[in-house]
């Protein structure tokens, strides 16, 4: 299982701030996106969208192990 978390626009996009998905053999954080993607009916790719993997930093092409958390969230800049 994958505990994937949303935060600030993405949250509002998706309507929820967390979501659980069935995790499998070589899955990717990309895969993880289209799940969500598939999930909620909604299109999240091609936006401006960082990935953290266990609270780290992630590539989208990054592979996923059962268990782990992923996050979705936009670029945040400060002032």
């Amino acid at each position: 299982m994958l505990h994937v978390k949303f935060f600030a626009s993405v949250r509002e996009r998706v309507g929820r701030s967390q979501m659980d998905l069935p995790w499998s053999e070589g899955m990717t954080v990309t895969a993880a996106l289209q799940a969500v993607e598939e999930a909620s009916g909604v299109t999240l790719h091609g936006q401006h969208l960082l990935a953290a993997r266990n609270q780290n930093h992630a590539t989208f092409a990054e592979p996923l192990a059962d268990g782990d958390e992923v996050a979705f969230f936009p670029p945040v800049t400060g002032g």
